[in-house]
């Protein structure tokens, strides 16, 4: 039983949480056993994403101010996975264990402010990681800039030729 002190501090741990995370995935892990939960954990951790149980009351508390409401999905056992770094990896990860490990419930998720339900835990998995969109928009960026580099370079590289066609013509 905890403490009416430690309850207000796990409500403002978890509005850190919330408001710290780029996104925060609500499973229901009724079911797992403790090896299952450990390596779920281990799993999350090297990704840096926290796997936390908490308490639907004070998580209900401590989203009360937030922009999302999440009080619909706060049922049963609950635990959250807070991804700090990739947006994509906490949801990834989770719903590759729940395809192994079927008492694993994937409940809703919360992204940049925004609540959503299982259909966003299932969008958000099948996104590319981060690294990859990141390599992909500089891909888009860099793409034009060579295409620009090329054509200003025509002109030169075409008098160069001429020249050099004119000296073969003179040489022989």
């Amino acid at each position: 039983m905890l403490t009416k002190e430690q309850k207000v501090q796990e409500v403002e741990e978890l509005k850190k949480k919330f408001s710290e995370a780029k996104s925060a995935i609500l499973a229901d892990y009724k079911g797992l056993n403790v090896a299952e939960v450990t390596e779920l954990r281990r799993r999350l951790r090297e990704q840096g994403v926290e796997f936390k149980v908490v308490k639907n009351t004070l998580a209900k508390i401590a989203t009360k101010d937030m922009p999302f409401n999440i009080d619909e999905y706060l049922e049963g056992p609950t635990a959250i996975a807070f991804s700090y770094k990739d947006p994509v990896a906490a949801a990834k990860l989770l719903t590759e264990f729940a395809k192994d490990h079927k008492n694993l419930e994937l409940k809703a998720a919360v992204v940049e402010g925004k609540a959503g339900g299982k259909d966003i835990v299932e969008k958000l998995a099948k996104m590319p990681p981060r690294e990859e969109l990141l390599a992909k928009a500089v891909g888009a960026i860099q793409s034009p800039l060579f295409g620009i580099v090329w054509v200003l370079q025509a002109p030169l590289r075409d008098l160069v030729y001429t020249l050099q066609a004119i000296q073969e013509k003179k040489a022989s």
